[in-house]
């Protein structure tokens, strides 16, 4: 038998959900992945200063990365930069109510997913799948 490769796994089941993510949340809008879920950070930390380097740390993105997904979202109208008093150069993102509406419209589609993700699986094995990828994140910041 074919020894099975981690990081080729990961990457594969990576391309299979961003495609069905964003097909299914194209239909409504013309939205990516990456947009949807930085929408949601965004929509669960309305009560927070936002800034780019958050985004950058909570996708694991470069910042010339983060700077093009969010250049696009503001230009389509889901986000404004918005400076702060403290210091002019620092800008926080906010939703709009058009990336409010989006989040919403994206947010039950992608729980539908994530059901469909689940199905078949028992919680002990969901927990045990969480542990491991748990497991492996932490062997991947550590080498």
């Amino acid at each position: 038998m074919e020894e099975r490769h981690i990081g080729f796994e990961i990457k594969t089941v990576s391309n299979l959900m961003r495609r069905k993510i964003e097909n299914e949340v194209r239909q409504s809008e013309n939205l990516t992945g990456n947009h949807t879920y930085i929408l949601g950070f965004l929509y669960h930390q309305q009560n927070e200063d936002i800034f780019q380097k958050d985004i950058e740390q909570e996708f694991s993105i470069r910042r010339s990365t983060a700077t093009g997904i969010l250049n696009i979202m503001e230009k389509n109208g889901l986000l404004k930069r918005v400076s702060v008093d403290e210091d002019a150069r620092l800008k926080k993102i906010i939703l709009t109510k058009k990336g409010i509406e989006m989040h919403k419209q994206a947010f039950d589609k992608i729980q539908e997913f994530e059901k469909n993700l689940k199905k078949g699986l028992t919680e002990q094995e969901l927990n045990y799948f969480f542990y491991v990828l748990d497991k492996i994140k932490n062997n991947i910041e550590n080498c």
